[in-house]
């Protein structure tokens, strides 16, 4: 019962140390995205960045949405990489939901 006990400390403690701070940044890019062409190419140059889990491009809404894992990169990093490729990147600050019902 006592190697039980210790063995499922061992593991939780090994589960939470591997957890990882999963963030996420909205941006509008200059030029703006027009087309299938421009979100594959946001997409196909974003996703060699460390750290970049998830990228979702709106083309209606003018957003694209990153998804990271903080331990690896940051906002700025992800922000900054836009110019690699020809874009500029500005996040878009998210709204209150107080913000939202008042439009």
């Amino acid at each position: 019962m006592k190697k039980v006990l210790v063995l499922s400390a061992m593991m939780l403690t090994a589960v939470v140390s591997m957890a990882k701070d999963i963030k996420t940044v909205v941006v509008t890019t200059q030029p703006v995205m027009h087309c299938e062409s421009c979100e594959k190419k946001i997409k196909g140059n974003l996703r060699f960045e460390k750290g970049v889990k998830q990228i979702e491009c709106n083309i209606d809404e003018q957003r694209v949405t990153i998804t990271y894992d903080a331990d690896k990169t940051n906002s700025n990093a992800i922000i900054q990489s836009f110019g690699k490729f020809g874009y500029k990147a500005t996040e878009i600050k998210a709204e209150k939901p107080a913000e939202k019902n008042k439009k």
